[in-house]
């Protein structure tokens, strides 16, 4: 999952999408409204997203309301802090 997650936040689109999302909630149109690529491909960078479990989604009516998940994150944080306290 670290793999994943690191991965995931090398892409500076899917660490603004990160920062969207830490303003609150939003639908995947909602999400890709300042980016100037297709909502397809801010769909796939968000599925990565949550394959890297830096996202969750639930279903309102008929849309997909995306949020932070910050699980994926503390991993990340972790590994990194375990590495820096070997230098």
């Amino acid at each position: 999952m670290l793999d994943a997650t690191l991965t995931a936040l090398a892409d500076p689109t899917r660490r603004a999408i990160l920062a969207r999302l830490a303003q609150g909630e939003a639908r995947v149109t909602e999400v890709a409204r300042p980016f100037s690529i297709s909502l397809n491909s801010v769909s796939k960078h968000i599925r990565m997203l949550e394959r890297a479990d830096l996202l969750r989604r639930r279903v309102e009516g008929r849309d997909m309301i995306r949020t932070l998940h910050q699980q994926g994150l503390d991993q990340a944080v972790r590994w990194t802090s375990e590495q820096r306290s070997l230098l």
